[in-house]
């Protein structure tokens, strides 16, 4: 596909080729519409890269259906969920690795010493950031623990389900306690923190932690509370939200133009391109090639997904090698870093009251991208 080629819409509008007015992804609009119509999700908003630029934008749908309907616009700000783990706190671990205040071997117990109980004393970094710590996948719920305090008490405290080092175990632990990390080590909060290294860095001036109450008109809503409230501009994230909102596993908020801001800048540095990206080349690469102990065969970089159950959003045709994450609120990022493609989708699937899964619709658009990308 040549760059001239090209043009962006905006909006609702799709993207011009050669001046006509047909698109080439209007089979894949044609996928997010039907799930809107299906009631997978209120709306959603599609943004599609290739060589490192956008090619495609498209809004379908809702931003909310309750209390009363909200159409979807491209200013929407989303509940990014667990997507703030390699956006954010991973890269916020970078960064001082970079700086040499941290290594990647660096145990979590040389920095909280009571991390060390019930065998957990020999859990590095790399074993957090790639989710071969044997930690479980939750900090428990069914305590009336509340505040970063308890959070960490939960998590020092924590046992293992497995010896480190050996499965491959999503945990939101892993990603609390690398929160934790990075402020004692950066001596900021992680609010602080991302938007003086990251956000405002990449100019994503709308996008963080802890939106404030006249922001929440553009925020897409999630889900019901079980007191008749719908949580809007609050992480929906159960342990972020006791926590207060900031938390290493979740809690972003994030428009799509500071994403696309920041996707575009991560492809251009790991291509070695003058870039804004707030990581050198080689930080980059390590975060986005496999990182996990020898031998295992579920590939995991620094916070990215490359190749276990989770990674069905890459679809049919983008390469092994490739790399995304999802977000449990429904968006999702994907990025074939040697063709400069991406598949971004933003939505609150879980609206109102807890919603379906995306995993087929998402395998399906990537397909069908990366199909028309290689014949275009």
């Amino acid at each position: 596909m040549e760059r001239r080629h090209f043009a962006v819409g905006l909006g609702a509008a799709v993207l011009s080729i050669g001046g006509c007015a047909t698109s080439p992804f209007l089979s894949v609009d044609r996928l997010v519409a039907q799930a809107v119509r299906d009631g997978k999700m209120p709306g959603a908003i599609l943004v599609i890269g290739h060589r490192n630029i956008v090619v495609h934008r498209s809004v379908t749908g809702y931003r909310a259906l309750a209390p009363e309907k909200e159409k979807l616009t491209l200013d929407t700000v989303f509940d990014m969920a667990s997507l703030t783990k390699p956006l954010i706190t991973a890269l916020c671990v970078m960064q001082l690795v970079e700086e040499g205040k941290l290594s990647l071997d660096t145990k979590i117990s040389a920095l909280l010493p009571d991390f060390a109980a019930n065998g957990k004393d020999d859990i590095t970094l790399r074993l957090l950031l790639t989710h071969y710590s044997g930690l479980p996948p939750d900090l428990p719920l069914s305590q009336p623990w509340h505040g970063r305090d308890d959070a960490l008490r939960l998590a020092c405290t924590s046992s293992l389900v497995t010896r480190p080092g050996s499965k491959f175990i999503y945990s939101d632990i892993n990603f609390i306690v690398l929160g934790m990390v990075v402020e004692i080590v950066s001596g900021n909060d992680l609010q602080d923190q991302a938007r003086h290294r990251i956000l405002s860095p990449l100019s994503m001036s709308h996008s963080g932690f802890l939106p404030t109450p006249r922001d929440r008109r553009i925020i897409a809503p999630t889900q019901y509370q079980p007191d008749g409230t719908i949580l809007r501009g609050i992480v929906h994230d159960p342990s972020a939200r006791r926590m207060g909102g900031v938390a290493g596993h979740a809690g972003l908020f994030a428009r799509e133009d500071d994403l696309v801001r920041y996707v575009t800048a991560l492809i251009a540095r790991r291509s070695g391109q003058a870039s804004s990206f707030p990581l050198s080349r080689a930080g980059v690469m390590l975060m986005t090639t496999p990182q996990q102990p020898t031998g295992k065969h579920d590939l995991r970089g620094l916070g990215w997904d490359i190749d276990t159950h989770y990674s069905s959003l890459r679809g049919a045709g983008f390469p092994l090698g490739s790399f995304g994450h999802t977000g449990f609120t429904g968006p999702s990022l994907w990025i074939a870093p040697e063709s400069g493609s991406f598949v971004l989708i933003l939505t609150n699937r879980v609206h109102p009251n807890g919603g379906t899964s995306l995993v087929s619709l998402r395998k399906s658009v990537s397909t069908e991208v990366a199909r028309i990308l290689a014949t275009g």
